[in-house]
């Protein structure tokens, strides 16, 4: 599955969880397919997270799961043998880049400045996210950065 079509069935929301006890993300994960949001973006700020994943990818088939806050290019080969289909970063190397296109994983790297949505572009990446949205200005920023990068 591309990244493009990971997003569209997302729209128009794509929650970003942080589960602390394996043991939630089976029902969490089953009762946000039911209400029709299947693409779920797991966060690795806890230490059950890859575990969560995992679990999800094997009992909730119907779900759309993913990595976020991916930080190393070496985290990319975990969550990708935990039965993530995507990862998400809150920012963007070409370390990271390289290995996502290596190992084939679906990533949306988090930019900010027009520098690094430069670089993604140089690598072939087309879809970002503005990461950290409001602090890096937000809507004025996006509108500037739409003139050089339409």
């Amino acid at each position: 599955m591309t990244l493009d079509d990971i997003l569209a069935a997302a729209y128009p929301v794509l929650p970003v969880l942080v589960i602390e006890q394996p043991d939630h993300a089976i029902p969490l994960a089953e009762t946000l397919v039911a209400q029709g949001v299947r693409v779920l973006e797991i966060t690795l700020r806890t230490e059950a997270a890859l575990a969560v994943i995992n679990s999800i990818a094997r009992h909730v088939p119907e779900a759309i799961v993913g990595a976020g806050t991916v930080l190393p290019p070496e985290q990319l080969q975990h969550v990708k043998d935990a039965g993530a289909q995507f990862a998400v970063s809150p920012g963007i190397t070409a370390r990271l880049l390289t290995a996502a296109q290596r190992l084939k994983v679906a990533l949306l790297p988090g930019v900010a400045t027009a520098s690094e949505v430069q670089l993604a572009l140089e690598c072939d990446y087309e879809r970002l996210k503005f990461f950290p949205a409001e602090a890096a200005g937000g809507p004025a920023v996006l509108r500037a950065l739409y003139g050089p990068f339409p």
